[in-house]
């Protein structure tokens, strides 16, 4: 996000200061939450549940949907695995506390197949490729850059990877409770929601400018790569009503109460409304109905 506010020249326009924090996964923004280090965690669908789960108060303030899945499962080399159908049996890199666990336990569901007919393997998201490699497990789920990197080094080896067919395509954006209750945060957050939105806009409208400054420059993929992976995630949705992913985020803590023991819980109560219309309004200015710069404050109040 950083380094799209850089590109699109917005980043010294912001009207307050961020502390960027380079942190990788849910289970860290949850351990950074409760260390009071930091306010906000960019995610996918999962890690607000967990935090939920293990009792830190926190509220979800964008929701983006992808036009297409985030994640694929990829295959260690010499894996036999040509669709979720051959899952039964294989060792399954697992992430309780993030999107990859929960798409791993959907993916069982849809084969019909439970966690006894697998070996999930518990790692964080981050060793999923080296345990590819290493054939520490068979599958794992991976995406974007990773993914990419992943089948050029190792395709020749026997590598791949399968689509697994059930909806994968939420990102949030997610703070700690507390954060809302600083007037100063707060307007900052409603803020920092609206810029974000537009930041990301501007990435999907100027792919060349993002391929060579991020994807080039700072992931070492070469331009082709970098056009594929726009191509594979699409143009990024900001939805104004929240309620499709609220029932979809109701299933995913369902699942993973029911996997894990935890107590249920209504996912609408992780959703701070007030910002529900943000990023649509953002999307709906890029698209010409208006100045993206306008203050967003229709028909809510300032958290």
């Amino acid at each position: 996000m950083q380094k799209q506010l850089q590109l699109s020249g917005d980043l010294d326009r912001l009207p307050f200061r961020v502390d960027w924090q380079n942190i990788s996964g849910g289970p860290q923004t949850v351990e950074a939450f409760r260390a009071g280090v930091l306010d906000a965690g960019a995610v996918g669908d999962t890690p607000p549940i967990h935090a939920t789960f293990t009792g830190l108060d926190v509220k979800i303030v964008t929701v983006q949907v992808r036009e297409k899945p985030i994640y694929e499962l990829a295959t260690a080399p010499g894996a036999r695995v040509a669709s979720t159908d051959d899952l039964r049996g294989k060792k399954i890199a697992y992430s309780p506390g993030q999107a990859q666990g929960a798409l791993v336990l959907r993916a069982l569901k849809k084969a019909g197949l439970s966690q006894k007919d697998v070996t999930l393997v518990q790692l964080a998201s981050t060793e999923f490729k080296e345990a590819l490699t290493s054939r520490q497990v068979d599958v794992a789920p991976l995406s974007g850059v990773t993914l990419l990197r992943y089948l050029n080094e190792y395709r020749a080896e026997g590598a791949s990877s399968i689509t697994h067919g059930v909806r994968d395509n939420l990102g949030f954006l997610y703070v700690r409770a507390e954060a809302l209750k600083d007037a100063h945060k707060a307007a900052a957050l409603v803020d920092y929601a609206r810029w974000r939105a537009k930041a990301q806009l501007w990435a999907y409208a100027h792919p060349e400018a993002w391929i060579e400054a991020y994807y080039v420059k700072d992931q070492g993929l070469s331009a082709r790569e970098g056009r594929f992976l726009i191509e594979a995630a699409g143009k990024p949705q900001y939805p104004g009503d929240w309620s499709e992913a609220i029932a979809l985020t109701q299933e995913t803590a369902d699942l993973l109460a029911e996997a894990s023991g935890q107590k249920r819980f209504e996912a609408r109560t992780i959703f701070d409304l007030r910002f529900q219309t943000i990023g649509a309004e953002v999307a709906g200015a890029a698209e010409g109905a208006g100045p993206t710069d306008r203050p967003a404050t229709a028909d809510r109040s300032t958290p």
